[in-house]
């Protein structure tokens, strides 16, 4: 290892056209990062770093120009993935529909005739069959964010958990509500007026009241249950406590939960909270299937977060804009096929006051845009310059050189520098050790035991142990 270490450490291939800049002052570095340096913007980039828990570093060394290249492709394989996924579940559906099992298979119609399957496969198979698709889509976003060229961890969460929000609203919301292909679906959309949009998913959404509540209960209920067993890391815990486990640190590592997935949990609640406000004046059967999921998902996840979950990074809140941003297009939805709905239910002529609602939300956001965005993205140089006088106010020998030395340390390096540590600890280990002992007259009580509570008097072994001592 040290060896390559060295080959690493000289060779002028492996230097990243990247750098982790410090300053001394917050103000220096607010000015850095926020400022454009030279007059052509592609020569020298300066951004806000990542906490060193935060960086991804095999995608420090992409040029820019490679990066643009890359969310191009991204893009158009996303979109392609998005309808073209659509294929294999609308196929997996209609098999697993009653109908499609009887086409399919006809000698199984004297078993789909009983009440309880037949319940079973109207119910809960279609919800199943999404279920099982869905299983290996946040590998696939993640991998795509990857290659797109992100240099943080919590950059690569936020956008695998756009694209997870995307892929559910067209796939799980639209896909289940429209009937037909995804390309059956785009190409009724393409010959439509467009004042007929809202009609159509205003008449198709009630319809859809029965599969959503299946839905609830299969991903949300049955998630949050899998959430509390944690059933993942418990077998790839055994399964390294049993071929890789050798010392006590192995296990420790062994034993780590890992952090939450805010790539796929944070959408995934937000497509609930999508689905209990379309559904809360179209279908209010729906909503107390929402408000169990949400009251248990408040209590699991506060406690897993508080006491099971280790926290890979900190981000300063940065998911929050695109959280608020897939709010609001919650609400712009509901709105929208509630105007649906009601053209169809022959109140047309309430319509024309329902459109100022998406007009209001949309300024809303642009507001909040406007008004606090800039406080996620953003270090105000009045508050660095009021940080830094009151530390030096406040700690005048703070010397924070020595954390920023060995902080953005590349992982290659982190092991010679922990092994140079954990030598110095044996160093003074040993000093201590071997160091002259003096006796003293007071006795440790760490390992005696406590008075009884019943008795209230002590136990045989100090009360032997305070009268065997000469000067008791």
């Amino acid at each position: 290892i040290s060896l390559e270490r060295d080959k690493v450490t000289n060779d002028p291939k492996s230097t990243m056209p990247a750098a982790f800049v410090s300053f001394k002052s917050r103000w220096g570095a607010a000015v850095c990062a926020q400022t454009q340096q030279t007059r052509n913007p592609t020569i020298w980039l300066t951004e806000w770093a990542p906490e060193p828990r935060d960086v991804y570093w095999p995608n420090l060394a992409i040029p820019y120009v490679s990066l643009s290249v890359r969310r191009l492709i991204i893009a158009v394989a996303f979109f392609f993935l998005t309808f073209f996924f659509m294929i294999p579940i609308a196929i997996v559906q209609g098999l697993a529909s009653l109908d499609g099992i009887q086409k399919a298979a006809p000698w199984l119609k004297p078993l789909v005739s009983i009440p309880i399957i037949k319940s079973f496969i109207q119910g809960f198979l279609p919800g199943i069959a999404l279920k099982l698709f869905l299983i290996f889509l946040p590998t696939i976003l993640m991998i795509m964010s990857k290659f797109e060229g992100f240099g943080s961890i919590s950059s690569l969460e936020r956008r695998s958990a756009s694209r997870y929000y995307l892929f559910s609203f067209v796939n799980i919301f639209l896909g289940n509500i429209l009937t037909g292909s995804a390309f059956q679906q785009l190409d009724s959309f393409i010959h439509q007026p467009a004042n007929q949009y809202p009609i159509t998913i205003g008449t198709a959404i009630p319809l859809k009241a029965s599969f959503f509540i299946t839905y609830i209960m299969v991903d949300g209920w049955s998630g949050i249950a899998a959430e509390v067993l944690m059933l993942k890391p418990l077998i790839i815990y055994h399964l390294k406590n049993f071929f890789l486990v050798k010392t006590e640190k192995d296990r420790e590592e062994a034993m780590d939960p890992g952090s939450i997935g805010f790539n796929t949990g944070e959408p995934r609640i937000q497509l609930y909270f999508l689905l209990g406000l379309v559904y809360a004046a179209v279908t209010p059967t729906v909503l107390p299937f929402i408000i169990i999921f949400f009251g248990l998902a408040y209590v699991v996840f506060r406690h897993q977060i508080i006491n099971v979950y280790n926290q890979q990074y900190e981000s300063g809140a940065a998911f929050w804009p695109d959280v608020h941003f897939r709010i609001i297009i919650a609400l712009i939805v509901s709105q929208i096929v509630l105007m649906g709905l009601l053209t169809t239910k022959k109140a047309a002529s309430s319509t024309p006051f329902l459109i100022v609602l998406p007009i209001l939300t949309i300024w809303f956001f642009r507001y909040c845009k406007g008004r606090f965005e800039s406080a996620f993205v953003k270090f105000p140089l009045q508050e660095a310059m009021m940080k830094d006088t009151l530390e030096r106010a406040t700690e005048p020998n703070l010397n924070i050189k020595g954390y920023l030395q060995y902080a953005y340390v590349h992982p290659v390096f982190k092991a010679s520098l922990e092994d140079d540590d954990d030598e110095e600890d044996a160093t003074s280990l040993k000093w201590e050790t071997e160091s002259a002992t003096v006796p003293t007259k007071r006795h440790s009580r760490r390992n005696t035991p406590l008075p009884s509570r019943i008795s209230g008097a002590s136990s045989p072994s100090m009360s032997g142990g305070i009268k065997n001592d000469p000067e008791s």
